[in-house]
């Protein structure tokens, strides 16, 4: 018999939180579902949530079209999200001029995870869910994933499920409330409000949800395609319950003090590349989007790369709604998304780069060592290939501690994944890098966290994957 009397509220900063984070992040079986019992769950959660979802003409969308006037792809309530043109001039990479199609969704959705101590030890509530995006329907997803359309009801369906948990919450009992964005290459400066927030006894895991320790979640981070990007970028924004350390015991005093470079050294980096950086965007009718086609049943790039946009129609009898049609962002490829790490002083530093994207609110935010679909580079020439990219193409298996195929938001891209590596250089490497890259240490990773539109999400699920380990 489990003890579910309430715990006192979580604060931060707190040492007792951190405490009880690595007790949870410790107990990686048993606790309320054994590992066992949590497979046969989840095996029986994708039968019983299976989808149906085809590829259909766009003529077909239902309560979906082309405006006459500027060919973008829009719902007929306004709501949800729309396909528009973006025009872009850039100092950055290989080409600095062009025009794409882009998500335009400037609605805040709310990704949650409620956390409830279970027999002493802290428990997160996870949810499994199919979206039509994804390529085995049903992965593990926060408490709550939802856009501002559908929490609102404007679809018509059912209430989202734990909701007002995240609504309604008492400030003292937030563990971390940050606004982060999605992929500034896909969409344009969209945002997610990520939560994690304690609840009671009051707040039980109905047929579609489970309560798992943080142990038994970062160990399933290594399962391909199991932890969902939503439930990642959730996770990453969790304070580090190392407290600062290098995942070997050092102190936080320790982390912060052998550090490369200095917090105040990395903030002032970050401010000068977002200061001299010249990036323009300018919206752009879909119809006008230079190098882009519609075929009857695509966007797609007259290359062949980057991405299409297409439609599919849905059903499913365990969604807030049965059946709908919408579009889809397909990519071409999959994706590479490597941080490289070192021990520089005896600290672990890891490498990230000051990476622009169309879609950022703030110019750039900081990705992976390396961050492409390495198709898109096959026609440059050497000297504009990704940096780094060989380094991670050599890489020894011995080195590589984290290798995992996972996949991108499965309600707006269509199949989109990424393989998702932490790879250790050797002594030789240089900690000399060009300007666009920086070492930081767990700790600053972590400060960063805290705040708004510094780690992309390619890198949250980095930051995540590097605490698991």
């Amino acid at each position: 018999m489990h003890n579910t009397s309430a715990a006192p509220p979580l604060r931060h900063p707190d040492v007792r939180l951190a405490a009880r984070l690595a007790a949870s992040a410790a107990a990686v079986d048993g606790g309320v579902m054994s590992n066992a019992e949590f497979l046969a769950w989840f095996g029986e959660r994708q039968r019983e949530q299976a989808q149906q979802v085809s590829r259909i003409p766009f003529a077909e969308l239902r309560d979906w079209g082309f405006d006459p006037d500027t060919g973008d792809l829009r719902h007929r309530s306004g709501r949800f999200f729309a396909v528009q043109g973006l025009r872009v001039r850039s100092d950055f990479g290989p080409v600095r001029e062009w025009a794409q199609p882009i998500i335009h969704q400037p609605e805040i959705g709310i990704l949650g995870i409620a956390v409830r101590d279970i027999g002493g030890v802290l428990h997160l509530l996870m949810q499994a869910k199919s979206e039509p995006g994804n390529v085995n329907g049903v992965q593990l997803s926060p408490t709550v994933q939802a856009t501002k359309s559908n929490y609102t009801r404007v679809h018509g369906g059912s209430a989202v499920p734990y909701l007002g948990c995240f609504r309604d919450c008492p400030p003292g009992r937030v563990l971390a409330d940050v606004l982060q964005s999605e992929q500034g290459s896909w969409f344009f400066r969209k945002r997610n409000r990520n939560m994690v927030v304690e609840v009671g006894p009051e707040v039980e895991a109905t047929e579609d949800f489970c309560w798992l320790t943080l142990g038994q979640v970062n160990a399933l981070l290594g399962s391909e395609n199991l932890v969902n990007m939503d439930a990642r970028t959730v996770l990453s924004c969790i304070p580090d319950w190392q407290s600062g350390s290098d995942g070997d015991g050092e102190a936080a005093d320790s982390a912060r003090t052998g550090s490369l470079h200095t917090d105040t050294e990395i903030r002032s980096w970050i401010t000068r590349r977002r200061a001299e950086h010249e990036v323009a965007t300018e919206p752009l009718p879909l119809a006008e989007a230079t190098g882009w086609h519609r075929t009857e049943k695509a966007i797609a790039h007259e290359r062949g790369l980057f991405f299409s946009v297409v439609a599919v129609d849905v059903s499913s009898h365990r969604r807030e709604v049965p059946a709908w049609s919408q579009p889809l962002l397909e990519p071409h490829g999959i994706g590479i998304a490597a941080l490289l790490v070192k021990r520089i002083g005896g600290v672990l530093h890891a490498l990230v780069n000051a990476r622009v994207e169309p879609g950022f609110l703030d110019v750039l935010e900081l990705a992976p060592t390396v961050q492409c679909t390495p198709e898109n580079y096959a026609h440059l020439p050497a000297d504009d290939q990704p940096p780094f990219l060989e380094e991670v193409r050599r890489r020894q298996p011995g080195r590589t501690w984290f290798d995992t195929v996972l996949s991108e938001e499965g309600g707006r891209f269509q199949h989109a994944q990424s393989r998702y590596l932490i790879i250790e250089v050797g002594d030789d490497f240089p900690t000399a890098v060009p300007e666009d890259f920086r070492w930081m240490t767990r700790c600053q990773l972590d400060t960063l966290l805290r705040y708004s539109h510094h780690l992309n999400v390619q890198a949250r699920t980095l930051v995540a994957a590097l605490r698991s380990l």
